[in-house]
């Protein structure tokens, strides 16, 4: 399986997908066609997840997402979770800048509705 690496412009993430298991989304996310955009992401993840690595990483660090790119991102975790089915671990970090509590509760939120653990991580 190769890697995928899209590289961020000012309206989409660096997005950066290793058969190793260290899955990274930073940057700014909005898209007018967020479909066309994240398709080819959920085609990797979805091969990924046949054969996942030991641990999964998942690092999400967005500094603003629109209620598109959100709906990506819960379907990407939603297909994540299933690597717990082949006895294999995940993390999800989710890195939000200090003061910003917007993307702080956005990613409380994704936790919350998916049913998963998140690590917050503060940049400072």
């Amino acid at each position: 399986m190769d890697k995928l690496f899209i590289k961020a412009t000012k309206n989409s993430p660096e997005i950066a997908l290793s058969p190793d298991g260290n899955l990274r989304f930073k940057g700014r996310s909005i898209h007018e066609n967020a479909q066309i955009f994240f398709n080819p992401v959920l085609k990797w993840i979805e091969e990924y997840i046949k054969d996942p690595a030991d641990t999964t990483f998942v690092d999400l660090q967005l500094e603003y997402l629109n209620s598109a790119t959100a709906k990506y991102i819960i379907v990407m975790l939603q297909k994540l979770k299933e690597v717990r089915l082949k006895d294999k671990k995940y993390y999800v970090n989710w890195f939000y800048e200090e003061g910003d509590e917007d993307i702080l509760e956005r990613g409380e939120y994704f936790a919350s509705v998916l049913d998963m653990d998140f690590n917050f991580v503060e940049i400072t």
